[in-house]
């Protein structure tokens, strides 16, 4: 829930805002919009591509089942959840601009307890902000590697597309985990103690670790057939 001091500060928003609004916002050295806001996009437009391209799936199924039995396909609740994620994605981008607003501000207080406290819960806001929409990213996957395998195949080129985007968010996503839970170092923590005192954002990074290792295997094996002239060589 945003507060009236961000509220106030943030006059763009990820699903209010035009893309020029919110893009010249993100080129402004404010960090609000920042990367983690650029994730949630990402995802977003990965979401789009995912309902894109299951609705011309479900157009082709359609004008098969003409000649054919009908058959039970999961591609209608593929598009439903995609266009769910697509909404979920943008409260998420807000989300984490707000969370970046309240992590610049905890570093720019002056030395004490006080400082020490709000870049502790600053620093564990902003991680699980973007360990939420990792998990939210993770859980994508599968809807792509369907399509890639059982999509309409005349767009498999927006499927290669839709994976490029979700790895953004994912390796996003990825690096802010990591980096907040690095910034409770300046609290007094160690590494170790960080990760025995936060076990299951500590995890989320390897989870996607894990997650990128298998959307670049995706990405392989579709881009064959995405992008046919690689395989004659070039002149």
């Amino acid at each position: 829930m945003e507060t009236e001091q961000t509220s106030q500060a943030r006059t763009v928003t990820t699903g209010g805002s035009t893309v020029q609004e919110w893009t010249r916002e993100l080129a402004e050295s404010t960090g609000s919009p920042g990367g983690g806001a650029g994730a949630g996009l990402m995802l977003a437009i990965a979401a789009s591509l995912t309902s894109m391209v299951a609705g011309y799936t479900e157009a082709q199924e359609q004008e098969q089942e003409q000649a054919e039995p009908a058959h039970e396909s999961p591609v209608d609740t593929i598009r439903s959840r995609a266009r769910a994620l697509r909404e979920t994605a943008l409260r998420l981008a807000d989300a984490d601009a707000d969370a970046s607003n309240a992590f610049g501000a905890a570093f720019r207080l002056g030395k004490g307890e006080e400082r020490t406290r709000a870049i502790r819960e600053a620093s564990l806001a902003a991680a699980r902000s973007s360990a939420d929409l990792g998990r939210r990213a993770i859980e994508a996957i599968d809807d792509l590697a369907w399509l890639a395998e059982h999509g309409n195949p005349a767009l498999i080129s927006d499927v290669v597309v839709g994976l490029g985007a979700l790895r953004a968010a994912l390796a996003g996503a990825r690096t802010n985990v990591s980096f907040d839970l690095g910034s409770l170092r300046s609290t007094g923590l160690t590494l170790p103690e960080i990760h025995d005192a936060e076990p299951e954002l500590w995890s989320a990074v390897g989870d996607l670790d894990r997650a990128l290792a298998r959307i670049d295997a995706l990405t392989a094996r579709s881009d064959g057939r995405a992008a046919p002239t690689d395989a004659a060589g070039q002149p």
